[in-house]
């Protein structure tokens, strides 16, 4: 199960060239995310020989990733890009995005009552965005030095907390779960799918990332190379300290295990061994997994920023499904849980996919933004109004 769609609405465009190629680039890599998230919630993680499927070998961990470091880079480039909003500006903002949070969770606990096996990420999502509004003010260089930091610190934190914890019961967030608000924190920051402690990296790598000139050729292709580089050196660490540092003896004493190491660890690993730690598996939220994705979001949106200068029409279509992600997602998941389990995974894929390029085409040739967007949008550009009205001074 991968994650959600980023909600971003397009108030990033301009009509300057450059800043239009660098939203479509944006757009397109959400689409890109979209469309593995897509894969892994239909395409089962074992194939018919017992391996690993290929939906998941790609797509697993990293697509949910993609769409939070996406967040991050959204909320950089609505709010300034590389020249941060300060003083009111910010206030107003600021009180926006915690309406669009609101928002979210609200369609999050909605879609929890949804009879579906897609692992729902919105109302993570949501308490992520809230997360992201003491950084919006900093540079480049501060939100990355943060972004690393907290890569590297906050899983062995959160291995330390969920050692006295018991294990997360599972299932979605849903309207049930606010009469124990207690264990529904317990389970959005630390034990649940989508555990916000760590996932906070990703936001701020992308707000580091939308701190930049995205619209130039260097900083994009220093995006797909570094952002590789990034992900193979966080595998190979990875692989150097389970195998000839002996860590792999410690924590695999099962098959299972050693499935779930490449397909999802469900969010978090267990506490019974530090050397969980230097795993690099899907959903396992270590320093190792946050490093690697970070790196493959980044060379994902620098490839996406490169191709929309050279070859635009080859990724419309997913430029048109990244401007509307909370949408087809929204759709998505109720549909996945009407399709039933005798479904054909690979011709429903296919369908899904189909449905959400098509729709997202035709919709964006006369909106600009997707239904579920524009009701957001429109939210938060009150809330943006009342507080801009409210901090300015009296004539």
């Amino acid at each position: 199960m991968a994650m959600q769609p980023v909600l971003n609405d397009t108030s990033e465009d301009s009509s300057h060239t450059g800043r239009r190629g660098r939203s479509s680039g944006v757009d397109a890599a959400r689409g890109v995310a979209l469309l593995g998230m897509m894969s892994v919630h239909i395409i089962p993680a074992v194939d018919d020989t017992g391996r690993t499927s290929a939906a998941f070998l790609v797509a697993s961990g990293r697509a949910s990733a993609l769409f939070a470091v996406l967040a991050g880079v959204g909320l950089a480039l609505t709010t300034g890009g590389p020249h941060p909003y300060r003083d009111g500006h910010l206030l107003a903002t600021r009180s926006g995005l915690i309406a669009r949070a609101g928002l979210l969770a609200l369609i999050g606990l909605i879609l929890g009552a949804v009879d579906t096996p897609v692992a729902i990420i919105l109302v993570y999502y949501a308490l992520l965005f809230v997360c992201a509004v003491p950084f919006l003010s900093l540079g480049p260089r501060a939100l990355a030095a943060l972004a690393a930091g907290w890569a590297l610190l906050a899983p062995a934190l959160s291995h330390v907390v969920r050692s006295s914890l018991s294990e997360s019961g599972g299932g979605n967030p849903t309207f049930g779960s606010l009469t124990d608000p207690g264990a529904l924190v317990t389970e959005l920051v630390l034990t649940g799918y989508y555990p916000v402690l760590p996932w906070v990296a990703y936001v701020l790598a992308g707000l580091a990332v939308g701190r930049l000139a995205l619209e130039s050729v260097r900083v994009a292709a220093g995006l797909l190379v570094g952002g590789a580089g990034l992900a193979v050196l966080a595998k190979a660490v990875s692989w150097t300290l389970l195998h000839p540092l002996g860590g792999f003896d410690w924590i695999a004493g099962s098959p299972v295990v050693q499935r779930r190491l490449s397909t999802s660890l469900g969010g978090t690993t267990p506490t019974t061994s530090w050397w969980w730690l230097a795993v690099s598996g899907p959903h396992s939220g270590t320093p190792l997994d946050l490093l690697h994705t970070i790196g493959t979001a980044l060379g994902v949106l620098g490839a996406c920023l490169l191709v929309v200068r050279v070859a635009a029409h080859l990724l419309t279509p997913l430029v048109a499904a990244g401007g509307m992600t909370l949408t087809l997602y929204t759709v998505h998941v109720v549909a996945v849980g009407a399709s039933g389990p005798d479904a054909n995974d690979a011709a429903l894929l296919l369908l899904h996919v189909i449905v959400a390029l098509t729709f997202a085409l035709i919709w964006r040739t006369y909106h600009r933004r997707g239904p579920l967007e524009t009701v957001v949008s429109a939210a938060e550009r009150s809330v943006r109004t009342l507080t801009s009205n409210a901090v300015r001074p009296a004539p």
